[in-house]
């Protein structure tokens, strides 16, 4: 059995998050309107907000405003006892 789609939704969006999310979209192979239902659908069957959000801590917003370094390593074992030893420190 066919659910009718007579309801419309709307919500207003800067031109360029619209923009930029149709293009991840449609890399997906999936429309606004089928995202946006996809969305809808999730939390009416979780009954939840199907995305998980969270206010970032002290340590993460540091973070996120600090420069972004060039460094490079030679390996995942490398960049971890660097950071390891810094969190020591």
């Amino acid at each position: 059995m066919q659910t009718l789609k007579n309801d419309i939704v709307r919500a207003r969006v800067s031109s360029e998050l619209k923009d930029s999310a149709a293009q991840v979209l449609d890399g997906l192979g999936m429309s606004m309107t089928e995202a946006i239902r996809l969305f809808l659908t999730q939390v009416s069957l979780r009954q939840e907000f199907p995305i998980e959000l969270k206010i970032p801590n002290k340590t993460t917003l540091k973070a996120m405003s600090d420069d972004v370094t060039e460094d490079s390593y030679d390996s995942v074992d490398a960049l971890f006892n660097e950071v390891l030893s810094d969190s020591q420190h």
